[in-house]
This record gives C-alpha cells, structure tokens and sequence, in this order.
C-alpha cells in the first residue's frame, strides 16, 4: 500500500516515517507536516492511504478531508488524533474518513488498522467505535419515538383499514369527525404516509394494525 502522512509533531511524524520505513507491504510516498505542503505536493493519486491528524496548523484534518475525498475518492483515509471530541469525530467520518484513531494505541495497533483499512474495514479506536455505536442507537430511538403511534391513532388507521368513514370511526370512538380528522393528519405525518392506502400499508408493515 502505498502510504502518505500528515502530522505536524516533528518527533512523532519522525517516529512515524522510522515506523513505516521497511514495514513489510507499505510503501511511504509522502510525510508532510502541514495540509498545505501536501496538498502543493498533489500526489493524491499515487496514495492508497492519508494517516491525517485532525489538529494541524493552517487547514484542519477535517478541512483536508473536506476538500480532497470528493475529487479523489479512491483514496482511504484514516484520521490519527488525539482528539475524542465527538463533534469532530463525526465531522471527519461525514467529511470522508473511512477509519478513526487515538494516538493512545500502540504502533502495531495502527499498523495493523492501516491493514484492516487497505482490505477494505474500517479501523477505529474502541472509545471512537463506542461513541458511533451510542449515536446509532440514539438516532434509532428517536426515529422510533417519532414513529410511535398514539391509542387514538391507532384506532383510527383500524378503523380505516376495516373500510370505515371518517363518522363511523367518531362513533365509535365517541369522538368529534374534527378529533378524529386531527389524529388522521398526526398519524399521516409519524408514518411520513401520503395518503390512507399509505398509511394502512406502513402501518401494516411496522406490525401495529
């Protein structure tokens, strides 16, 4: 694989490029100290791989990944921060970056993660893995709270799905045709539904009528 760096720690980005150097299966193109050298130096086609950190002088990681993975693509890269901060973890996952890790990890642990990323994983610090894991679960409770259905509304869609009118449905509810027209437009809009053959068929397939 060939490999490029960007870090602007002189030692660690020495460290890095002592690291790399005769590493079996990687090849170091480029190891730059800021953005801006790496991106005059425009060799974005000859990389397989950008190790970025996020903190840098100039042109964040972020702003990096920002603007060079819509034009190159093909290129994987893996941010390599010590920054946990999940706004910016997100950011650089959103921005491109297919993998994320915390300079805590020991150099094998990023060699191997180089790896995992090149046979097409994506590698990321338990912390960080933990942090998308909790934001996927968040994101999912709170698409099925807007979803939930409340009581009324659900004898509302059973009332339509049996092929009752809208008075029939206040009837039997005991409601105004108003209330019952109300919860119809509540129901539509939790099931994004545009019609009742929609909503009837939505409603169906979450299992609630």
């Amino acid at each position: 694989m060939n490999l490029c760096i960007i870090e602007d720690h002189p030692e660690l980005l020495e460290n890095l490029r002592m690291l790399f150097t005769g590493e079996e299966g990687v090849t170091l193109l480029g190891a730059f100290d800021c953005a801006e050298a790496a991106i005059a130096a425009n060799l974005w086609e000859q990389y397989d791989i950008l190790l970025v950190d996020i903190d840098l002088p100039g042109i964040s990681g972020v702003e990096l990944i920002q603007q060079i993975h819509p034009q190159h693509p093909q290129l994987q890269i893996l941010v390599h921060t010590i920054s946990e901060n999940r706004a910016t973890v997100f950011a650089a996952l959103k921005a491109g970056a297919m993998g994320y890790l915390l300079k805590s990890g020991s150099p094998r642990d990023l060699i191997q993660s180089l790896q995992t990323l090149h046979l097409g994983g994506a590698p990321m610090s338990p912390k960080i893995a933990r942090k998308v894991i909790l934001e996927m679960q968040s994101k999912t409770d709170q698409h099925a709270e807007e979803h939930t259905l409340s009581e009324c509304e659900l004898q509302v869609l059973t009332g339509i799905a049996r092929g009752q009118t809208y008075k029939e449905i206040a009837t039997t509810m005991n409601r105004s045709s108003h209330t019952v027209h109300m919860h119809i437009k509540s129901a539509y809009k939790k099931l994004q539904a545009c019609n009742r053959v929609d909503a009837i068929q939505k409603a169906r397939s979450l299992g609630v009528i």
